[in-house]
C-alpha cells in the first residue's frame, strides 16, 4: 500500500496582490500606449488574489533572453526545491538518506545535470538514489508524478519515494507578446515548488507510525485525447517557452471528462457523489467551471481548488500538491473519505489518482 506521508509547498518570498501585478505585466507584454482593457479584465476575472514570484517584479524587465531566464529558474528552483523537499521529509520523520526514488518534474526550465542531480549532494541524498527527471507533462505532472511514484512503490514495499515539482511560471512570460495566451498566462500563473513523500508497506503489515499519515493511493488512470496536441503546451523558440493555451480547452473538458472520470470510479464501485475530497488542478475559472459541469458537482466541491488559485495562482504541476497539502493539514478529511486527484496538461492529457483517507 502506498501512503502519502507528507506534502509541503515552498513559495518565493516575493508576494504580490493581483492588482499590483497588472500594470507591470502590461509594461512587459504590451507596446507603450496600447489599450489595456483586455489585460485588466483578464486579471480581474482570473480568480487570483495574490501570487508569489521567483524574482521581484521590477527585475523581469532586465532579463534579456532565454539564457538569463533559465539561469534565474535554476537558481530560484534549487532554493525552493531544497526547502520543499527537506521540509516534507522532516514532516514525515525521515531524512534525505531515506529516499530511494526521487521523481522531479518541471516544465518551466531545463538543466543538465537536472535539478534532482544538483539537489542530491546538496541535501544529502544517497549516491545510489534512483532519479527520474520529468519534462513535458505540464500541469498534469503533479498527478502523473504521484501515479508513477505509486507504480514504483507497488514493486518496492518498504521503500520511500519523493515527488518534487518546481514551477517558476513567471520566468516564461514573453516580453512584447500581446497574444491572448500570453496575457492569460500573465494573469493566472504563480511560482512555487512542492514535495510529496510516499512510503510503501507490504500487504498485511503494519504501517510505520513515523508521522501522521495522509491518504493511501488506491488506483490511477492516464488518458491521452487524440488530435488535441495543439490545445496546450509550449511553442519553443529563441525567446524560450511561449505558452499555447487554446480557448477550446473548456469545451473539450465538458465533452470528455465526465465519461472518463465516471468510468474510472465505476471500476471501484464508486460514483462522483462518493468523492469527499476533490484535489482538482485549478487551471483557471473557466476550466474549473467546465470540470464542475462535466461531473455535475455541487457548488462547494471545488472550493479547495478555488482557494489555492486565489492564494497562489496556478502553480502548474505544483498546484495539486498545494491543494493536497490543505487536505492533509487544515482541512483533513475523516477516515474512510474517498478523494480524487485530477489534473490535465499538454497532450492533451488527463491524470486521475484515487485516494482514500
Amino acid at each position: 500500500m502506498t501512503t502519502v506521508a507528507a506534502v509541503h509547498t515552498a513559495l518565493p518570498p516575493h508576494r504580490y496582490p493581483q492588482d499590483r501585478l497588472t500594470e507591470p505585466i502590461g509594461d512587459l507584454c504590451l507596446t507603450p500606449g496600447a489599450d489595456r482593457a483586455v489585460l485588466r479584465r483578464l486579471h480581474a476575472s482570473s480568480g487570483v488574489r495574490t501570487r508569489h514570484l521567483a524574482l521581484p517584479i521590477e527585475r523581469y524587465a532586465a532579463l534579456r533572453d532565454f539564457r538569463e531566464t533559465n539561469e534565474a529558474w535554476l537558481t530560484a528552483g534549487l532554493d525552493l526545491g531544497t526547502r520543499a523537499l527537506t521540509t516534507a521529509l522532516d514532516q514525515a520523520g525521515l531524512t534525505p538518506a531515506d529516499v530511494d526514488l526521487l521523481v522531479c518534474a518541471s516544465i518551466t526550465g531545463v538543466a543538465a545535470p537536472s535539478l534532482d542531480a544538483r539537489l542530491a549532494g546538496h541535501i544529502g541524498l544517497r549516491p545510489d538514489v534512483k532519479r527520474l527527471p520529468v519534462f513535458g507533462l505540464g500541469c498534469a505532472a503533479g498527478a502523473a508524478g504521484l501515479a508513477r511514484v505509486h507504480d514504483y512503490l507497488r514493486g518496492h514495499p518498504g521503500e520511500t519515494a519523493v515527488l518534487l515539482t518546481v514551477e517558476l511560471c513567471s520566468l516564461t512570460l514573453q516580453k512584447g507578446d500581446d497574444s491572448r495566451a500570453n496575457l492569460v498566462a500573465g494573469a493566472l500563473f504563480g511560482d512555487g515548488a512542492a514535495a510529496l513523500v510516499a512510503r510503501a508497506t507490504a500487504t498485511g503489515t503494519e504501517a510505520e507510525p513515523a508521522a501522521p499519515s495522509g491518504p493511501a493511493v488506491v488506483a490511477t488512470r492516464s488518458h491521452l485525447y487524440p488530435d488535441t496536441g495543439h490545445l496546450l503546451g509550449w511553442d519553443v523558440g529563441a525567446g524560450g517557452f511561449r505558452v499555447v493555451i487554446d480557448p477550446g480547452v473548456p469545451a473539450l473538458v465538458r465533452r470528455h471528462l465526465g465519461a472518463q472520470v465516471r468510468g474510472f470510479l465505476a471500476e471501484h464501485g464508486l460514483d462522483t457523489g462518493d468523492i469527499g475530497a476533490w484535489v482538482c488542478h485549478p487551471g483557471g475559472p473557466k476550466v474549473l467551471e467546465a470540470v464542475a459541469d462535466a461531473l455535475a458537482l455541487p457548488d462547494d466541491a471545488l472550493t479547495a481548488s478555488r482557494r489555492s488559485l486565489a492564494a497562489v495562482g496556478n502553480l502548474s504541476s505544483a498546484s495539486v500538491l498545494h491543494i493536497l497539502q490543505g487536505f492533509t493539514e487544515a482541512h483533513r478529511p475523516a477516515p474512510g473519505t474517498w478523494g480524487l486527484v485530477l489534473a490535465m496538461g499538454p497532450g492533451f492529457a488527463s491524470e486521475l489518482v484515487l485516494l482514500r483517507w
